[in-house]
């Protein structure tokens, strides 16, 4: 089975074009107004008419409430929910809630980390695995990475992707020594803080197809 991809947080149509033309199986869009890939609900809407059927729409939110998540499923048409700082009940609340798929992300810096995992069985139906930054950064999209071999070995509960300071340079060797079959990229696709550019993700993406 190839390494899937998810290209995160997107803002412009183009470099969307540029996920999909090559080959991501999902494309993210952000709801968080500190990040500066926030996407307003109607930038939104405009991209997620791009997005074809087969690649999912993911809405990455922090630690959110109902009346957003439910804003930006009825704007854009959301096929997931990937939540940061979310406990495994308000995941599983709001999995009940939408019957969207959800995505729960871990935050990880050691091997101690990873218990956290186990609690989203039931709540969640994949894990991401994410570095975790410094206290009072933002959540992702920082470019920080945790050491892939901390996944060896490791009893994944539930279905899972890797994140965290990915780009073209080094995703090959995060699959072979963490062992990912899905992978989510945000600056290491970028030029400048929520600018995508469309080179970087081609690269990317390219770097896959033979793993």
């Amino acid at each position: 089975m190839p390494v899937r991809a998810k290209i995160c947080g997107l803002s412009t149509p183009e470099t969307l074009d540029a996920a999909v033309r090559h080959g991501a199986a999902a494309i993210g869009l952000m709801f968080y107004p500190p990040s500066p890939r926030h996407l307003d609900f109607d930038q939104a809407r405009a991209l997620a008419v791009q997005v074809p059927g087969h690649v999912a729409k993911v809405g990455v939110f922090v630690d959110p409430e109902d009346a957003l998540i439910d804003a930006a499923i009825a704007a854009a048409g959301l096929d997931t929910l990937q939540l940061h700082k979310v406990a495994p009940a308000r995941a599983a609340a709001l999995k009940t809630r939408t019957g969207r798929e959800v995505w729960a992300t871990v935050a990880v810096r050691t091997r101690a980390d990873l218990a956290g995992a186990a609690a989203f069985t039931g709540a969640a139906d994949r894990l991401l695995y994410d570095a975790k930054t410094p206290e009072g950064a933002l959540p992702g999209g920082m470019g920080v990475r945790f050491d892939w071999r901390l996944l060896q070995g490791h009893a994944h509960p539930l279905p899972w992707a890797l994140s965290g300071g990915l780009d073209a340079s080094n995703v090959a060797e995060a699959v072979a020594t963490g062992g990912a079959r899905y992978v989510d990229v945000s600056s290491g696709v970028e030029s400048a803080p929520g600018v995508k550019d469309v080179d970087k993700i081609a690269a990317f993406l390219n770097a896959l197809r033979p793993l």
